[in-house]
């Protein structure tokens, strides 16, 4: 376990949040995030998404659906020379989930399932890696998973989250924060 990650949440990090999103049409990306992949990419971090999909479990589209969003924004990405390297989510939901994914499940923010199942797949070591997220659950997570820095981008939730994390108000900190933290290894 040798490599490293930027782990990022999906709706409020990599775009703006608009309430189950399933179609590229809807899709406003946050500034400053094709930046920062590249820089992490350069640094050597593993970009990588764990997105809770409640959508999916609610009926309202299907994983299908989802994969086909992620296969257009994997395009707009590698054409932005910031490549993702996985995408996991996690499609339950433990009360308003229907049929098979109402249930709770370790993959589901805040437990550590993607992060762990990232890990594995692409010989990651977490306490080398950073979280960028808009929830409290997101911090949660990446503290129970031990990755090294955990980031809250200011705007979602309206009260301080438990754990310890560096909230920002934009993703040029967190670049700044690589590019620094970078320096100070070498």
């Amino acid at each position: 376990m040798t490599g490293r990650a930027l782990f990022l949440d999906r709706d409020g990090v990599i775009n703006h949040e608009v309430g189950y999103l399933f179609r590229s049409g809807h899709v406003r990306f946050v500034d400053g995030i094709f930046s920062l992949c590249r820089t992490a990419k350069s640094l050597g971090y593993s970009i990588v998404v764990v997105t809770n999909q409640a959508g999916i479990a609610r009926g309202l589209y299907t994983e299908k659906d989802f994969l086909a969003l992620m296969d257009w924004m994997r395009e707009v990405f590698r054409s932005e020379h910031a490549a993702l390297d996985a995408v996991y989510h996690a499609p339950y939901h433990p009360v308003h989930g229907i049929r098979h994914y109402k249930r709770e499940h370790e993959d589901r923010k805040p437990g550590t399932g993607m992060f762990r199942k990232a890990a594995r797949d692409l010989g990651l070591s977490l306490a080398d890696s950073v979280m960028v997220g808009d929830r409290c659950g997101d911090m949660v997570a990446a503290n129970s998973g031990g990755l090294r820095q955990a980031f809250l981008l200011r705007g979602t939730e309206t009260e301080h989250c438990v754990g310890v994390y560096q909230a920002v108000d934009s993703l040029g900190e967190v670049e700044a924060w690589l590019v620094r933290h970078e320096q100070a290894l070498a």
